[in-house]
């Protein structure tokens, strides 16, 4: 595709979860696999300051859902039956750490907002948001990227079970963990460098080492539009690599959209608003779907398109459908499976008879379509008013509308984009003022790439090791011990071969043990059982001794090696110098931990020169 002639805009939402307690409670963040009690909530769209509502609420309240919580592992903060409590400040200089991070201006008060959310996922019936910082960027293939906005929010409530009759089932453990929000300025243009200011965002979060790790700890919106199009938000990428793939569908989504447009256009095409009673049509049908909505009290209903025909399906050689699965994510708002279309008909049980009969019940013309639902009246005809309510859109190409990550690369429609009437003030949050001293004493750490690179030229370790010691957050402790007892190379193995493996130890059994080793108490060979030994609940002094280790004197090291000498001769005399290597095993299972193995290499080669 050529980006840059189909004007390709997109814009990041990165919200990452902050490693904190809750956000306006003690409450710890983390989740757990027991429900905990349970309550039942229902909620309700309100007005904003200036009595609009927002759209996406009123299309969400069209639903009529019903929420069940578990609350457990929580306060009555999560539960809305306490206030929140004041702000978490150990959450809020993380956010402002990495607005310094990326050169953004710290606003003077942070004021919190209601923004409105009543899918469910938040007992209150809003989402508590703040901003926190403006004006920053991030560098992107040489690239300015603007960064204008950095807010702190709170996480949604987990869901736990898919929808059932009408009813959502939600954990309350993830609902209140600090979220910083990053949003980039539309600035990028091709779906890579869109994968590469998320990885590099990513990086920046993860360079403060205060922020989760782990499936849904971070999340990707993509926000897209193209020339003729229009902006599209994508939510819950939670793959970076997919990032890509997720802007080229959307672009051909949009593309395909604004082709129909045109056509329907060129056609003189209309919407007949009328719906149809086709079920006395149906009374004999075939179709096991059909006849299992008439058994449970429910009607088939239809809608006339006229100049809709074949805009519906795919084009010829084309897998992809153009209006059709538009229309039925539309019409799944109001709570049916699935639709029918003439473009796909005659199929699932409905016969060429039966298409035939709704043609000229519909008096449906060459280029004209019909959609038929099956289901409960009432939720039919809001299913075909929301077809209806498609199919108009469809002359304007592309509307503006959130849709949800589906994980294949592909997405589905959510709601339409929410507007400025879903914000308005939170009352129980008092502001916190952001002094100029404040944000002096804010450290900036470290990026990890220049990190990397440092542990490289400074300890001489690979790329590869310094990236794995950066990425598993040991790189304090590794530079702590490699600074304080010269060993780098120890250090390393040490943490990511042999603390793996024996389980972790904190700081000071590490510390214990390395200066240990450099006072000479026992070898680099004996580091592995010492630490295996002090894993298990011991004292330097104690793993030392159960290893049976303490450094071997020069004399009884050459005593041992002329033994061993002795005991090959034979061997030694055929192979010559050649014996050393096949003799430093079994000499280094006699020394190991108690002798350095140079030293050993060296007094076994030694022994060997006196009986040559």
């Amino acid at each position: 595709m050529d980006y840059k002639k189909l004007g390709l805009k997109v814009g990041l939402e990165i919200h990452q979860q902050l490693r904190t307690r809750k956000l306006f409670c003690s409450c710890p963040s983390e989740l757990v696999e027991y429900p905990g009690k349970e309550f039942v909530r229902r909620l309700r769209p309100t007005q904003s300051e200036m009595g609009e509502i927002d759209r996406a609420a009123l299309q969400e309240a069209m639903k009529k859902m019903v929420f069940r919580y578990q609350s457990a592992n929580t306060c009555l903060v999560e539960a809305d039956e306490e206030p929140p409590h004041e702000v978490n400040r150990e959450a809020l200089r993380i956010v402002l750490t990495v607005a310094k991070m990326m050169g953004a201006e710290a606003v003077r008060e942070v004021h919190f907002m209601r923004k409105i959310v009543i899918d469910g996922s938040n007992t209150t019936g809003f989402q508590r948001t703040a901003l926190i910082a403006m004006h920053g960027s991030i560098d992107v293939s040489g690239r300015k990227i603007g960064i204008p906005t950095i807010c702190l929010e709170e996480d949604a409530a987990r869901p736990v079970e898919s929808e059932k009759k009408g009813v959502r089932l939600y954990r309350l453990d993830r609902l209140g963990i600090p979220l910083i929000e990053i949003a980039t300025a539309p600035d990028i243009h091709t779906p890579e460098d869109a994968k590469l200011a998320a990885r590099t965002i990513g990086s920046i979060l993860r360079s403060t080492k205060k922020v989760k790790r782990g499936l849904g700890t971070i999340r990707q919106d993509l926000n897209i539009s193209i020339k003729g199009g229009a902006r599209i938000e994508i939510k819950g990428v939670q793959e970076l690599d997919m990032i890509p793939l997720y802007v080229e569908n959307e672009i051909k989504r949009q593309l395909r959209l604004i082709e129909v447009a045109e056509e329907l256009k060129r056609r003189g095409a209309k919407v007949e608003k009328k719906i149809h009673d086709l079920t006395e049509l149906f009374e004999d049908t075939e179709s096991k779907i059909l006849r299992g909505a008439l058994r449970n009290g429910g009607k088939v209903l239809a809608v006339k398109l006229p100049g809709f025909a074949g805009l519906l399906g795919s084009k010829p050689g084309e897998s992809e459908r153009r209006l059709g699965p538009e229309f039925a994510q539309y019409a799944a708002v109001a709570g049916v499976r699935g639709i029918f279309h003439s473009d796909e008909l005659p199929a699932y049980g409905i016969t060429e008879d039966d298409v035939e009969k709704v043609r000229k019940t519909l008096k449906i013309g060459e280029n004209d379509a019909f959609v038929l639902v099956a289901e409960k009246e009432e939720v039919a005809r809001n299913a075909l008013d929301m077809v209806l309510q498609r199919a108009e859109m469809a002359f304007d190409g592309v509307p503006e509308e959130t849709r949800d990550a589906k994980g294949d690369g592909k997405t589905k429609y959510s709601r339409p984009l929410p507007g400025k009437a879903r914000m308005y003030p939170e009352t129980d949050v008092p502001p916190v003022y952001i002094s100029k001293e404040m944000m002096e004493k804010i450290p900036v750490p470290e990026l990890r790439e220049e990190k990397v690179e440092r542990f490289v030229r400074e300890y001489g370790v690979s790329p590869q090791d310094a990236r794995q010691i950066v990425d598993e957050e040991k790189d304090d402790i590794f530079e702590c011990l490699s600074r304080e007892y010269g060993m780098p190379k120890i250090a390393l193995r040490a943490l990511i071969q042999i603390l793996p493996e024996i389980g972790e130890l904190d700081d000071r059994a590490l510390h214990d043990a390395f200066r240990a080793l450099k006072e000479g108490r026992f070898s680099k060979e004996g580091l592995e059982p010492v630490l295996r030994n002090m894993a298990h609940g011991m004292s330097i002094d104690e793993a030392i001794e159960k290893a049976g280790l303490g450094m071997m004197s020069e004399e009884e090291a050459i005593e041992l090696a002329r033994a061993l000498v002795k005991e090959k001769m034979d061997f030694v005399k055929q192979r010559q110098m050649g014996a050393l290597g096949p003799l430093m095993g079994p000499f280094m299972g006699k020394v190991r931990g108690k002798l350095d193995g140079k030293k050993a290499s060296a007094i076994l080669k030694k022994a060997i020169e006196e009986v040559l």
